[in-house]
């Protein structure tokens, strides 16, 4: 069976194709070795499960490792402790290659209801009786553990194997324990217990940081293409797709897969890609990252969830997003937290930065799509002109801006400056939406992102167009914005560029002006 890009649950490398997980395990083994109780929190879909069973076979050698999935367990085994006792023994049972008889016999009279007591305490006898009579160091592995983070019985169960953690030296216990999921566990307190009891004491304080990367590198990705490369021979420059793919991506395991199983298997045979040597180009990365952001997903069905289910989240992105102003990171901030964790956001030279393209594209058509901004005067305007704003298949940039600065001033020409600062670059991505709806993207580049400037980059038909929007702080100021306008489109080998000012001085001259300099030409929007 040939291999495949997949995106449907583990990856297994003789299935599919992937990335080299040896430095990874290589680097988690080490924290095994050293005894360390650790949990790997990451996004949904990030790699976490393929990370586990990869782990699993690479520690077999050495360690007998118990693996198992508390999403399999049910509801009713997290209502009790005797319940729950009895499912983690029945797990056991079934995972475990090599029991001792002592071990099995235990463990199944806590299964079948025989036991004395089927108390945690009772169970933990067995289980440490378990570690001094095997031959090798026991991990045991717990993915989705998210599913019982809000019960009781598993709280109880955390401080069990923090108390034999803390005796170890007294009481031979497991050589280590991971437990996988998106909420991070030492602060489990805080959702269980009462507002007197969770401000202190995590019984799961002893969790060594989990520094280990899982998302991809671009370099990752070229060792998945080699592979794909050395099966189908497309003659792709694997390190520029690599790249390509990794701009868009910042490496979420997810998104990288996805983009590559709709390159093959979507893409290629279409009337612009017949060939697979013309699928795995930039233009191809782009025709998949089109289909991706118009398809509904579970990541993003989860991304657009939080945001309808926690309106503090929502504010803090809506920030991000449009108004320019720079998030300094805060530990302590919950929303942030919230964001990071469930891998909306990244942190960066101390600020909160969306996590990717791809996300912050989607969030963009989430808001800029909501009813009742698809029912304002700038939207509908934008869709009325949209015929004359594309010839032969390419934007006319230049009059587009001119249409934009004539509506904006007849919509809000009269409005006060505090609106036009925080809300005038909103109305331009809106303007754009239903021109370049279907056909083209456009994101906002991350280094350029602040108060005052923002570099907006469009694709559309293959074509990039780069427009800097700006508020005015002076001639000054402007022909610095300029210069680096100008740098910008050397890096991206482009001859013309668009800037977008939001100028707020009464005396200022509104309109379009083309404006020549050295072999670049810059057209200029004054609003």
């Amino acid at each position: 069976m040939a291999k495949y890009f997949n995106v449907d649950g583990a990856c297994d490398p003789e299935m599919h194709y992937m990335i080299n997980l040896d430095s990874r395990m290589q680097d988690i083994k080490k924290m095994v070795d050293a005894g360390k109780y650790f949990t790997i929190n990451k996004a949904r879909q990030y790699g976490k499960t393929t990370t586990l069973q990869a782990l699993e076979s690479y520690l077999a050698e050495d360690y007998l490792v118990v693996s198992m999935d508390f999403q399999m367990f049910s509801s009713l085994s997290f209502e009790n402790e005797s319940n729950f006792v009895a499912a983690l023994s029945g797990e056991i049972l079934e995972n475990a290659q090599v029991l001792p008889k002592e071990t099995e016999i235990g463990l199944r009279t806590f299964l079948d209801g025989t036991a004395k007591t089927s108390s945690l305490q009772a169970l933990f006898k067995v289980l440490n009786q378990w570690c001094r009579l095997s031959n090798r160091g026991i991990v045991l592995m717990i993915d989705e553990i998210d599913t019982a983070s809000n019960n009781q019985v598993f709280l109880d169960f955390l401080a069990q194997l923090r108390g034999y953690y803390l005796k170890r030296r007294k009481s031979t216990t497991f050589q280590s324990v991971i437990l996988a999921g998106v909420y991070d566990i030492r602060n489990i307190r805080y959702k269980i217990r009462s507002e007197k009891e969770h401000i202190l004491n995590s019984p799961w304080n002893i969790a060594a940081d989990f520094d280990v990367e899982l998302g991809f590198s671009a370099a990752d990705i070229e060792g998945m293409l080699f592979e794909y490369e050395a099966d189908y021979h497309t003659g792709m420059d694997i390190e520029a797709v690599s790249a390509e793919i990794f701009a868009y991506t910042s490496g979420y395991p997810f998104l990288v897969s996805r983009i590559c199983k709709l390159m093959d298997e979507k893409i290629t045979g279409t009337n612009r890609f017949e060939k697979r040597q013309q699928v795995w180009t930039s233009e191809g990365v782009a025709e998949a990252v089109k289909l991706l952001l118009a398809e509904k997903n579970s990541l993003f069905d989860s991304l657009i969830g939080r945001l309808n289910d926690y309106p503090e989240l929502k504010e803090l992105i809506y920030r991000l997003l449009f108004q320019g102003k720079p998030i300094a990171y805060n530990a302590d901030d919950h929303a942030t937290d919230l964001l990071l964790l469930l891998g909306f956001v990244k942190v960066e030279k101390g600020t909160v930065q969306i996590a990717n393209r791809i996300f912050e594209t989607r969030l963009y058509h989430y808001f800029l799509t909501l009813p009742e901004v698809q029912t304002g005067d700038m939207y509908r305007l934008a869709e009325q002109n949209r015929p004359q704003f594309v010839k032969d298949g390419h934007l006319d940039m230049e009059l587009l801006l001119t249409k934009f600065v004539e509506h904006f001033h007849d919509v809000y020409g009269d409005r006060e400056e505090r609106f036009l600062e925080e809300d005038g670059r909103r109305y331009f991505m809106l303007y754009l939406k239903p021109i370049i709806n279907g056909t083209g993207n456009y994101y906002v580049e991350a280094r350029t992102r602040n108060q005052e400037r923002t570099d907006q980059i469009l694709d559309y038909c293959g074509i990039q167009y780069i427009v800097e929007m700006k508020i005015w702080r002076g001639n000054a100021y402007h022909e610095r914005g300029e210069r680096q306008l100008l740098e910008y489109l050397d890096s991206y080998h482009l001859k013309k560029g668009y800037m977008l000012s939001f100028n707020f001085n009464k005396k200022k001259e509104i309109g379009v002006k083309r404006i020549e300099l050295g072999d670049k030409v810059l057209i200029e929007a004054v609003v």
